[in-house]
């Protein structure tokens, strides 16, 4: 829950007397300044800026604020942007931007940072989405498949799923042919496989990893 305003003097507590010391003898201007940066460099000038959460909106992790959330929306739409431009963006100093950055990484928050190739201008022009049904449930033989689900370089997404069938595939590949050819390979040569269903996806209307973060 964010502080109210009176108790702004605790918050600046925390900080040794030594750093506020540099306040003595400078303008009202450069103080003002000071502080400022203070606020913005240890993620407290959400404390002032910011509302509060409320119970209709609570945060989604209790490990992440408004700034972390902030980072990540911009992130996941854009991860070349600068460090010097996303601090700006969300209003924190270079270096504490940084560091929540490198801290979100290391968390596992932001799993992997890649490219989305358009599948056409690369010779994959082809989407099949598949829903595959297996005969035996035994754990053994579903690990295996997973794994060789995982190894094949035309699967692009890969779903354990409830309902009739057990995995759902994004399938990319040049035309028919090759499809024909995957499917032999992954689904009737598999003794464990008892039925798969294969839709073409005629247009993409929308693609992306991007997830709803509320901010």
């Amino acid at each position: 829950m964010t502080p109210p305003l009176g108790s702004i003097g605790a918050l600046i507590k925390r900080r040794s007397t030594l750093q506020f010391s540099a306040l003595s003898g400078k303008s009202k201007k450069q103080s003002g300044r000071f502080l400022v940066n203070f606020f913005r460099e240890d993620g407290l000038w959400r404390n002032l800026m910011m509302p509060p959460d409320s119970p209709s909106n609570p945060p989604l992790n209790s490990q992440l604020d408004a700034y972390d959330l902030r980072i990540l929306s911009l992130l996941q739409h854009d991860n070349q942007i600068s460090n010097q431009a996303l601090a700006a963006e969300i209003g924190l100093s270079p270096p504490a931007c940084m560091r929540r950055v490198k801290r979100l990484r290391e968390e596992k928050f932001i799993e992997r940072d890649i490219a989305v190739i358009n599948p056409s201008k690369v010779g994959l022009p082809l989407m099949m989405m598949v829903l595959v049904q297996v005969e035996r449930e035994r754990a053994d033989l579903l690990d295996e498949f997973k794994r060789f689900l995982t190894n094949l370089p035309e699967v692009m997404q890969c779903y354990v799923v409830t309902g009739r069938a057990d995995f759902a595939l994004l399938v990319a590949v040049r035309d028919i042919d090759h499809y024909d050819d995957f499917a032999t390979r992954v689904f009737r040569q598999n003794p464990n496989i008892r039925h798969f269903e294969t839709m073409v996806v005629m247009s993409r209307v929308k693609t992306g990893m991007s997830l709803a973060l509320g901010t």
